[in-house]
């Protein structure tokens, strides 16, 4: 088994352009998974509210939530540590 870092996407580029979305700070609204939660690929594991949008972040891969590195409230940024899943 392999830990993995799942971490914060890269904003979409209509946000640089129209910035109606990306107004404000973006942040961790609601997590939606715990340490020891097994997750499938797609499944949402954190809403980040942006100031005029809520938007799902979903796992890359499945695997069991071993760390969380985030708290609700937290800002983010592109890059950013969201959880560490171990992976098969």
């Amino acid at each position: 088994m392999a830990l993995v870092c799942v971490r914060m996407p890269k904003y979409p580029e209509c946000w640089s352009s129209c910035g109606s979305c990306a107004s404000g700070n973006v942040f961790i609204l609601e997590l939606l998974v715990q340490v020891g939660e097994t997750v499938a690929r797609d499944d949402n594991i954190l809403t980040l509210e942006t100031g005029k949008v809520a938007l799902d972040i979903p796992s890359p891969w499945a695997g069991i939530v071993r760390e969380i590195h985030v708290i609700e409230g937290d800002t983010v940024d592109e890059g950013a540590r969201l959880v560490s899943l171990e992976v098969p």
